[in-house]
């Protein structure tokens, strides 16, 4: 049963998205991605939302350029955590993408990664952190990762 909710505005954000599913895998993280866009398919958003945390997903991870409204709809939704990566879309190289995910208002968080690929990765190792809260496996995955870098 997946616990994250990997989810990406359009299926051209697949290469950048390529780096949160290897980065969960590496982890032993379940995981299960969907294409839906806030502004597209905002029905088949709220949908998805308002039933993840009824099918088991613990956290969503939302990957969006432009207005990058996505992480900020599926936050709208419901109340599990959810990460996002702003992608570089458009002629803005990521900065709008950035600054929507980070300037949600109050009450309604979304945790922002870094543009592109980076935060790609890092949305899962974060995606780790909160799920290690609750699952030992993944905690113990985690844990072995950062000890890797530090001996590296």
């Amino acid at each position: 049963m997946p616990l994250v909710g990997v989810i990406m505005g359009s299926a051209s954000d697949e290469a950048v998205v390529q780096g949160t599913v290897n980065t969960l895998e590496q982890m032993g993280i379940d995981y299960e991605v969907r294409v839906m866009s806030a502004h597209r398919t905002p029905e088949r958003v709220q949908e998805y939302a308002t039933q993840a945390r009824d099918r088991g997903i613990e956290v969503l991870i939302a990957a969006a350029g432009g207005s990058a409204a996505l992480g900020g709809t599926l936050a709208a939704w419901c109340t599990l955590p959810v990460i996002g990566i702003p992608l570089a879309s458009s002629e803005l190289k990521g900065i709008d993408a950035l600054l929507a995910t980070a300037q949600m208002p109050p009450g309604i968080p979304v945790a922002c990664m870094a543009v592109g690929g980076w935060g790609a990765r890092n949305a899962a190792y974060f995606a780790a952190e909160i799920l290690g809260l609750r699952h030992e496996k993944i905690r113990q995955a985690y844990e072995d990762y950062r000890r890797e870098l530090r001996e590296r």
